[in-house]
């Protein structure tokens, strides 16, 4: 029997001293569990029955709002460990030495589905870590692909919207869905990732993670470099097929969850490789392509992966709402010698993640024991708010400036980094018309080989063959710009898929 399977009867097994007493949430000792107060046997139930009243108030309570996106997922708890010597691009303290280990969480996730969605659906997967540094939380939060579907936050709503449910059906919309994939062409090179073989990944653990955006490095001397974050899979990359993928959406549909809960129950403990890949602002500011554009990669011979460390997931949740549902990463969960850097979507997701955290978890979602920065002591001048955990900061003063030993701003985050200019045109600039086919050419044809393009394809025309016909004609357009091969190839393979449907 597994550890999932085994779950209640190891709880059982923990309990030396037996079960305990049942109690109110306010502790007191209950008597009867199994029956309300009344009238007599068959009378009316009183309003009086403290024990009823605690327990279904709080029922109706217990479901907070399901995450917009990244719905489902799975989460563990392990270590990151620097092997490599990186001080010289970062003055960040999770990388200040070789050896150094900091706790961490990791929450893995499909994107579209809702709570009750398979694990195996055709989706983008999230990859999500929280590092509890000696400088606060530091989160990555990306997914397992190094690239995204658009470049501008404005979009975002409405793409996901089209990832979702049709607002009058209630139903998946092929014509949603393609409809405006074929409107933004910047979207393909995302989209031939999410109907390749990576589109159906083998679980959690045999997936790279990747933070996506361009980020900032800061030495100690106030040096700047951008960068961006690849984890690599110790364990291998593996895909499911997409026929055994549509199984195990029917037969076992929480199969991700399983597996990654098993593998680490049984001592097989998951681990990805940490690489950085590093540019110049001078090698920025003449790259062939923009270097901040997220439906780009860049290029690993040009700008080669620098070994970093190693994450490993040890331990499993103790509870899986307290310590995974309540889980919040956000992109603007920075430390010092890290920073942003212009990417549109990362500079949108700065603000927008840690937003919806404060409406689904409520203002002190950072007081929560998963989320809050345990190695260090908060000290700021925010005060109350719903579900305050801790002591609220006692007597110190809640403004600033003051004369009461209120805390100061640190002389070492203001050093790290050195002034530096931005100029521009302040405008609304559409980026629908950028480069948007080269890198995916450079898949098609560099990275897939015949048998790949070959499921590729058939992946693509298996879904597409539901949309509008117009619909279907602007999209293959977009996949032709790619490669005539790949749109004479789609065009051919649409065409079977309607003859069978007939």
């Amino acid at each position: 029997m597994s550890a999932t399977d085994n779950q209640l009867s190891d709880f059982k097994k923990s309990q030396k001293n037996g079960p305990g007493v049942a109690t109110l949430a306010s502790g007191a000792p209950i008597g009867v569990k199994t029956a309300t107060q009344t009238v007599g046997q068959r009378g009316p139930v009183l309003l009086q029955d403290i024990n009823f009243i605690d327990e279904m108030s709080h029922f109706d309570r217990e479901r907070i709002p399901e995450r917009v996106v990244h719905a489902k997922g799975a989460g563990a708890f392990g270590v990151f460990e620097v092997t490599h010597d990186i001080t010289k691009y970062t003055n960040a303290k999770v990388f200040e030495k070789i050896g150094k280990q900091t706790p961490m969480v990791a929450r893995f996730s499909t994107v579209g589905g809702e709570s009750g969605s398979a694990d195996t659906a055709r989706d983008p997967r999230g990859f999500a870590l929280k590092f509890y540094t000696d400088d606060g939380v530091w989160d990555l939060v990306g997914n397992n692909t190094p690239i995204f579907f658009i470049r501008d936050p404005i979009l975002f709503p409405s793409f996901i919207h089209t990832q979702k449910r049709n607002p009058q059906t209630h139903l998946k919309d092929p014509d949603m869905f393609w409809d405006f994939i074929s409107l933004r062409p910047e979207t393909t090179h995302q989209v031939m990732f999410l109907f390749g073989d990576r589109g159906t990944p083998d679980g959690y653990r045999f997936m790279n993670g990747y933070g996506s955006h361009t980020f900032k490095l800061i030495n100690a001397k106030g040096d700047a470099h951008y960068c961006k974050f690849h984890f690599k899979t110790a364990q291998g990359i593996k895909n499911l097929p997409t026929e055994k993928a549509d199984a195990l959406a029917g037969s076992d549909p929480d199969y991700a969850i399983r597996d990654l809960f098993n593998a680490i129950a049984k001592g097989e403990f998951p681990s990805w490789n940490l690489f950085l890949q590093v540019m110049t602002f001078e090698q920025a500011e003449k790259y062939k392509y923009n270097p901040f554009d997220v439906t780009k990669v860049w290029s690993q011979k040009e700008y080669p992966l620098i070994p970093v460390g190693r994450m490993t997931l040890n331990r499993n949740p103790n509870n899986y709402f307290a310590e995974v549902e309540q889980s919040a990463f956000a992109p603007s969960h920075l430390v010092p010698g890290i920073e942003p850097s212009p990417d549109k979507m990362l500079q949108g997701r700065l603000f927008s993640y840690a937003d919806t955290h404060r409406h689904r978890l409520g203002a002190n979602y950072l007081q929560l024991p998963v989320n809050c920065p345990y190695r260090v002591s908060v000290k700021n001048y925010q005060r109350d708010g719903p579900m305050t955990f801790n002591d609220n900061q006692g007597g110190a003063p809640n403004y600033y400036p003051n004369s009461f030993e209120g805390p100061e701003p640190s002389s070492r985050t203001v050093n790290l980094q050195q002034p530096y200019k931005v100029s521009g045109e302040v405008y609304r600039f559409d980026s629908g018309d950028e480069d948007n086919f080269s890198q995916a050419t450079i898949f098609w044809n560099q990275v897939l080989d015949e048998a790949a393009r070959k499921r590729l394809v058939s992946n693509i025309a298996g879904h597409l063959v539901n949309a509008k016909a117009f619909i279907q004609e602007r999209a293959i357009g977009n996949f032709a710009k790619v490669s005539s091969e790949f749109g004479k190839a789609l065009t051919e393979a649409i065409k079977l898929k309607k003859s069978a449907k007939m």
